[in-house]
């Protein structure tokens, strides 16, 4: 190793004070990179599918979510460059759906690949919609995890749960449509796992040395 690059990495490791948009890890830079870089493809999958939607209901939902999303996206931006508070806290996704499933399953015609965009239809599109809230969900969690900036950490774990709760409200459409069928196990056997684990005894206090 070179005094040049043992300057370097010395450098680096520096202990002390950082300013505030210094204050990131090699690893979180990379991470939230793609984390935003994700999140824009989402967003414009969003703008490329809302022509080609048909359904009224499904539009609504897209446009709510398009909406926090890219408020979501621009919280995340903001409190990333700055490495401080950003211009407004995260905030709570209300889905309009509620939560009745349909379970069961039912024949429908085999899904298959299709050859232009003229057979894009509604079910494909918010396919599409659920596949980016659970891809999002996964790697923001996973980039929280890696993240050293407090703020940023804050922010990206507090919108986890806005992945769920929009991914669950397209699921909920999904289902509704018969897109999304949830089959079920015969009752014995589900109640034979819900019912495979029991609580916990141990005391706080009384663990074994």
């Amino acid at each position: 190793m070179t005094q040049n690059q043992q300057g370097q990495m010395s450098e680096n490791m520096q202990a002390g004070p950082v300013t505030p948009e210094m204050n990131h890890g090699g690893h979180e830079l990379f991470d939230v990179q793609e984390l935003l870089s994700g999140a824009v493809a989402g967003l414009n999958q969003c703008v490329l599918l809302r022509p080609h939607i048909q359904d009224q209901e499904l539009l609504t939902m897209l446009d709510n979510q398009f909406q926090f999303m890219q408020e979501e996206y621009n919280i995340i931006v903001d409190c990333f460059k700055t490495g401080q508070d950003p211009f407004k806290p995260t905030q709570s996704y209300k889905m309009s759906q509620n939560n009745d499933f349909i379970y069961g399953i039912k024949p429908t015609q085999p899904k298959k690949p299709i050859q232009s965009a003229n057979e894009l239809t509604d079910e494909i599109i918010s396919g599409f919609l659920l596949g980016v809230h659970k891809t999002s969900a996964s790697l923001k969690a996973m980039v929280a995890l890696e993240t050293t900036n407090p703020v940023v950490r804050r922010v990206i774990a507090d919108s986890v749960p806005n992945c769920i709760e929009m991914a669950y409200e397209v699921s909920i459409y999904q289902n509704k449509h018969q897109y999304y069928q949830v089959p079920q196990l015969a009752k014995q056997d589900m109640m034979a796992i819900v019912n495979s684990f029991a609580p916990s005894q141990i005391k706080p206090g009384t663990m074994p040395n």
